[in-house]
C-alpha cells in the first residue's frame, strides 16, 4: 500500500521528530566520512531544542510527513536581496530515500521563494548520495573548500542551482 506523503511548514511541536530524523539520517549519511563523536557533538548543538526554535523563527523549514510521522525535512534561509536562497539541509530517513520525497521538499522550497534566482548548498565532497541527488536536480559545483568541523576537516563542495 502506497503511503501518502504530505509536505508542510514546520510547527514548533515538530522539534522532537526533526531531531530524530536529523540523527538517523546524519548517522547513515556520514558513516565512514565524519567520525561518530564529531557527528554526535554537531547534532547536540545544531539540532538542540534552542537551535531548532531559532531556525523556526529565522528560516523556513518544511517537513515531509507519512501517516502523521515526520520522515524528512528541508531547511532554507530567507531570500537575500540578490534573489539567492541557501538550502541548509535536506534530510530523509534512509528508508524513504529515493522515493521522490527529497525532490518534493526541494520543489516546495523553490516555489515558496517567489523570485528566487539561485539556490545554493554546501555538501560534504564524500557525501556521494547527496551530491548525486543535487547533480540530478541541475546543481553545479562552483567551489570546494576545507570545512573545519568538530575537530576534523571535511572537504566541502558549494553547489548552485540557477532558477529559470
Amino acid at each position: 500500500m502506497q503511503q501518502r506523503i504530505q509536505i508542510r511548514q514546520m510547527n514548533i511541536s515538530d522539534i522532537p521528530q526533526i531531531q530524530r530524523v536529523a540523527k538517523e539520517s546524519w548517522n547513515a549519511t556520514y558513516e565512514g566520512i565524519i567520525p561518530i563523536d564529531a557527528q554526535e557533538s554537531f547534532l547536540l548543538a545544531a539540532y538542540s531544542e534552542q537551535m531548532l526554535t531559532r531556525r523556526f523563527e529565522q528560516s523556513i523549514l518544511f517537513v515531509a510527513e507519512a501517516d502523521g510521522r515526520i520522515i524528512g525535512f528541508a531547511n532554507y534561509s530567507q531570500m537575500r536581496e540578490c534573489g539567492e536562497v541557501e538550502l541548509g539541509a535536506i534530510y530523509l530517513l534512509p528508508a524513504y530515500q529515493g522515493k521522490g520525497i527529497g525532490s518534493s521538499l526541494l520543489k516546495t522550497g523553490i516555489k515558496h521563494f517567489e523570485g528566487v534566482k539561485t539556490l545554493l548548498i554546501n555538501v560534504a565532497k564524500e557525501n556521494k548520495l547527496g551530491r548525486s541527488f543535487y547533480n540530478s536536480k541541475g546543481f553545479k559545483a562552483v567551489d570546494e573548500f576545507d570545512d573545519p568541523f568538530e575537530g576534523v576537516i571535511v572537504k566541502t563542495v558549494t553547489m548552485v542551482l540557477e532558477i529559470r
